[in-house]
């Protein structure tokens, strides 16, 4: 009779603390997934600039990034005469300059489907290495830059990541609708469990 009203009192204060903690994650969940983090981080007070600049080497070639109203194009520096795209062996370069992986193939992607592992700027080179984690690299088709790595395990914590804020198709919205209804809910539930913590029978 003892050890059963002990384990049951084990059970109820135990409860409270894992509830309190529950409490915690939800609150700060919720204030997650109602404020945009480009609103907290003040993005809405920068003013757009119409024209910006970048220089960069690729392959041992100087060139200029010119961005006008969101438009890139590219150019020699200080020359300013035209360039090519990079071809498929270009990319297999960098990718073995810039990285510690073996690469094989190279193919260019021009699109992508919701919650593709790749979410970066277009066109791209995807590029297949011989690694055990299938990792694949993509690289800028016009920059050269390694753009994204990914791994099965990215694969596996783009996965979670998904399950955890809720956003099953593209994969990085917090401010979806499911997830503040749901994290609502979560504050109700925890809310409950906490007061019946503190009534007595």
């Amino acid at each position: 009779m003892r050890a059963k009203k002990f384990t049951r009192n084990f059970h109820r204060y135990l409860s409270i603390f894992v509830s309190i903690q529950l409490l915690l994650w939800t609150v700060s969940g919720i204030y997650f997934a109602y404020n945009k983090i480009e609103l907290v981080r003040g993005e809405q007070y920068r003013l757009p600039k119409d024209i910006e600049y970048r220089i960069f080497d690729r392959l041992g070639l100087t060139l200029i990034e010119t961005n006008k109203d969101g438009k890139k194009s590219y150019e020699t520096y200080p020359g300013r005469e035209s360039i090519e795209p990079l071809t498929t062996q270009e990319a297999l370069l960098i990718t073995s300059q810039k990285t510690t992986l073996n690469p094989l193939e190279a193919i260019l992607i021009e699109n992508v489907k919701p919650g593709s592992e790749y979410r970066g700027a277009l066109p791209a080179y995807k590029v297949m290495t011989d690694s055990k984690d299938k990792i694949n690299v993509y690289v800028g088709y016009m920059t050269g830059d390694i753009s994204s790595i990914r791994s099965d395990s990215w694969r596996i914590w783009d996965l979670m990541w998904s399950l955890h804020i809720m956003d099953y198709r593209e994969r990085d919205n917090i401010n979806n609708i499911l997830l503040k209804l749901l994290s609502v809910l979560a504050l109700i539930t925890s809310l409950s469990g906490i007061t019946l913590f503190f009534v007595k029978k």
